[in-house]
């Protein structure tokens, strides 16, 4: 069983993409080798060959003239000469009976002649321990009076030489193939861990633990790249279903409610003995003013999941934001002035914002009804509620101040959840999505919200990028 593991884990061991790519790898520095040790075996031992080939052909050439000069004495004495020379030249003088000369040579040696004239044979040689049988190359020449000239070279170290290069050759194609093999068996197995890391951690989150996340070798190479990436996106998929609980939730909680109360109300209405027309008009417009807040709290939910999504993004266009700011204070400005407060206007002219119209209003206008649900008297301070819009620098930026009890600092950041509200705010009429309406749209646009203090009261600040057209 345990051999059967084993073979299953090799077999997909070689068949992952990083020992492909080491093969490929391998096959291209071992081309590479190759090249290069034939390439050192060309300029030494085939330099040395040519070299070879240059001194026979130049002695045979010399030994040919002076014969032509000087007739036979002036060659043998020639050869006698250069025989005492205890370098690698060789040479054999013979007559037309075959009677040795001169030469270091002591009778025609066996040879295999080659396709260019050359011979290839092996002599004896006498040293201080008897004879020995040693290599070498040569070219013959019949002269004139049909005398026998051989000249050559011992090539023993140049065979040597190639021997030992060409066995460096072979070793070293043998070494660079084992060695990357062997590499490339450690690389894969060291990817292959990591990757099963990953995909076992996959597969843990699809089984619904939402909470595991990839481990993080910490050498910031591309897989740990990839491995915070993926813990990114997972942490915001888990912030995503976290929340989409909540809200499912908080609608199950927040809706129960008024559809109870509707129910109840319809239920009480036609058992009732005494019920007048006035009773059912009475229960009809309560109906409707519930079914009203219902519809109003599922258009905020459907708009904010719009933005959230970015569906919104498609009818985005340049508009006129001081024309867009103008409106909303026009709408709300009676309203605030028939509670007895103040409104303040200070907008930037022609400022103009790339923006889906309808979210960006709804965003203002969310902001001024907050104020005037929130913003309620202050000590000796008159409520004042402020609309402002201007331009700094490339950003465009919507303030809506208010002199109510303001928004302790640490709940500014969980009033931008849906149906989040404050126990100072439970008995004022909403539904909680007027702020996470806000928080999306400016998401949408690519700006921030921030919530500060008024001293008294609070500031919403919209910040949204605004390039020039």
């Amino acid at each position: 069983m345990v051999r059967g593991i084993h073979y299953v884990q090799q077999a997909k061991l070689l068949n992952t993409s990083t020992f492909r790519l080491a093969i490929i790898y391998l096959v291209l520095f071992v081309t590479s080798v190759i090249a290069l040790l034939g390439y050192i075996y060309w300029t030494t031992a085939g330099n040395l060959n040519r070299q070879t080939v240059l001194a026979v052909n130049t002695e045979m050439s010399d030994l040919a003239q002076r014969y032509r000069s000087g007739g036979l004495p002036m060659l043998v004495h020639t050869v006698i000469q250069r025989s005492r020379d205890p370098r690698q030249s060789l040479y054999l003088v013979m007559d037309n009976r075959g009677n040795v000369l001169a030469g270091n040579l002591l009778d025609i040696p066996q040879a295999r002649t080659t396709q260019d004239g050359w011979r290839d044979f092996t002599y004896i040689r006498l040293n201080m321990e008897g004879q020995e049988r040693r290599p070498g190359i040569g070219r013959e020449q019949r002269l004139p009076g049909n005398f026998y000239l051989l000249v050559g070279r011992d090539v023993k170290e140049v065979r040597q030489i190639e021997n030992l290069i060409t066995s460096s050759l072979a070793w070293a194609v043998a070494l660079t193939i084992g060695l990357g093999l062997i590499g490339g068996l450690i690389m894969s197995r060291n990817m292959l861990a990591r990757l099963d890391d990953i995909n076992r951690t996959s597969r843990e989150i699809m089984g619904g633990d939402l909470a595991r996340r990839i481990p993080v070798s910490g050498t910031g190479d591309e897989l740990d790249q990839l491995a915070e990436n993926l813990n990114n996106m997972l942490e915001q998929i888990e912030a995503l279903m976290i929340g989409m609980r909540q809200v499912t939730d908080n609608i199950a909680h927040d809706l129960r409610s008024p559809l109870n109360r509707l129910r109840n109300r319809v239920e009480v209405t036609l058992m009732s003995e005494h019920s007048t027309t006035k009773d059912y008009r009475d229960a009809l417009e309560r109906t409707i003013s519930e079914a009203d807040y219902l519809l109003s709290t599922f258009n905020a939910l459907l708009s904010i999941a719009r933005a959230e999504a970015g569906n919104s993004r498609e009818s985005m266009e340049w508009i006129n934001l001081t024309d867009l700011v103008e409106t909303a204070a026009e709408l709300y400005e009676p309203v605030i002035e028939e509670q007895g407060a103040r409104f303040s206007l200070a907008v930037e002219k022609d400022l103009r914002l790339f923006a889906n119209r309808e979210l960006l209003s709804q965003a203002i206008l969310n902001l001024l009804d907050n104020a005037i649900k929130h913003g309620g008297l202050e000590g000796d301070i008159a409520e004042e509620i402020v609309l402002s819009a201007q331009r700094i620098d490339a950003r465009v930026i919507i303030k809506v101040s208010d002199r109510g009890q303001g928004i302790p600092v640490e709940e500014r950041a969980r009033v931008m959840e849906r149906f989040i509200r404050l126990e100072a705010s439970r008995n004022t009429p909403g539904t909680g999505l007027g702020l996470s309406l806000v928080a999306a749209a400016t998401r949408l646009h690519g700006g921030t919200v921030e919530l500060t203090d008024n001293e008294p009261g609070l500031t919403v600040s919209l910040s949204l990028p605004a390039p020039r057209e």
